[in-house]
């Protein structure tokens, strides 16, 4: 039997942000479909800090460690393709980081999040709560702005659940727990797997775009 060496896939900062991620959207979906006084104040916050992680990854994305960086995880038709096409025929595909497909989805997930924080710094709920940046557009474009911000609710719904059946897909079908590396940071692979290692950038850089991520956000949240 050929033993198996453990690869560090995933840096600390991709772990820290996929769970306070995983995190807010929870708390901000549930609080969001509550209204009550608190729970919208609550809703809020938690909205403006999806939008600081967001665009920490944007970020993290660009001059990250190798497999946190888009360049590594985003491909074109033809490899998503190719790679659809290998699931079918059964062709089990070493990859470190994101498939082919799943780097799409990534980006799918991020821009639909991207989009719900930001038109829920404009919308409104015609009650009591407003976002922090309402008043810097008319009612009707907070009107129009609010719809959007609704109708992405639905789509980030059915991203989620794509995301969920694909993690279960892995591992009741091909055998292989995604969940693990994203908590521990590596992957279990048999030893004579061809496959380089992964370059893992500082984490405190990560730090620095965190911290200049979360004051952005702040500074748009309190003009």
């Amino acid at each position: 039997m050929t033993p198996n060496r453990e690869i560090r896939v995933w840096d600390l900062p991709v772990r820290v942000f996929h769970w306070l991620l995983v995190g807010l959207v929870i708390v901000s979906l549930i609080t969001g479909n509550i209204g009550g006084v608190w729970e919208m104040e609550l809703h809020l916050v938690t909205g403006s800090a999806v939008l600081a992680l967001i665009l920490f990854r944007a970020a993290w994305g660009l001059v990250g460690s190798s497999t946190a960086r888009f360049s590594d995880f985003v491909r074109g038709p033809k490899a998503v393709i190719g790679y659809l096409l290998g699931l079918l025929a059964g062709r089990k595909a070493t990859v470190l980081g994101h498939n082919p497909l799943g780097g799409w989805s990534v980006v799918a997930m991020l821009s639909s999040l991207a989009l719900q924080a930001i038109t829920g710094l404009f919308a409104n709920d015609d009650v009591l709560t407003k976002g922090p940046l309402a008043k810097f557009v008319t009612k009707r474009m907070s009107d129009l702005i609010t719809e959007v911000h609704e109708v992405n609710a639905n789509l980030l719904y059915i991203l989620i659940a794509f995301h969920l059946a694909a993690v279960l897909g892995y591992y009741f079908f091909k055998r292989e727990n995604l969940v693990r590396p994203m908590i521990t940071g590596s992957k279990s692979l048999p030893a004579d797997t061809d496959v380089a290692t992964p370059r893992l950038a500082s984490p405190w850089l990560a730090l620095v775009l965190a911290l200049a991520a979360a004051s952005i956000v702040w500074r748009a949240v309190t003009l």
